[in-house]
């Protein structure tokens, strides 16, 4: 009779191990990556000026993360002007803007070849109303994914 309390312990301790080894399966599970979509964000400039801001190239640099494991089939880079100033000028600028960016974008990693480069000047940034667009000193990037090979 005394065997049974002895046979009782090894059954309870041999559940709680088996409760253990559950869970340290548990931990090997792979989760699965993000999915390929697409990229879009706005890098902000300083009035007058098509140099890439500290804040610009951490949106630069986290938008080139989210596509490093994905396949790059286009970057769109579209520089963008207020309406301050000659239109000449700001078309000037927004094609500056667009190119400062992508010189970025490539030197986080993105393939030079996959750019699609426009600049808008100042096209578009005064309402039919005749309202300017605030916040037009950007360049708007999209990164077009798709999954990888």
């Amino acid at each position: 009779m005394k065997l049974q309390p002895i046979l009782a312990i090894t059954l309870v301790a041999g559940l709680a191990t088996a409760g253990c080894a559950m869970r340290s399966g548990r931990d090997r599970i792979v989760t699965a990556p993000a999915p390929c979509e697409d990229v879009t964000v706005q890098v902000y400039f300083e009035p007058d000026s098509a140099q890439v801001t500290a804040e610009g190239r951490a949106v630069i640099a986290q938008a080139s993360s989210q596509a490093k494991s994905c396949r790059i089939d286009r970057v769109l880079v579209m520089g963008l002007a207020d309406a301050a100033g000659a239109p000449a000028a700001n078309l000037e600028l927004s094609k500056r803007r667009a190119t400062s960016v992508s010189e970025a974008l490539s030197a986080n990693g993105l393939p030079t070849a996959e750019f699609d480069l426009r600049a808008a000047g100042q096209s578009g940034a005064v309402t039919r109303t005749g309202d300017a667009q605030p916040l037009r000193r950007r360049t708007d990037v999209t990164v077009e994914l798709s999954a990888p090979r």
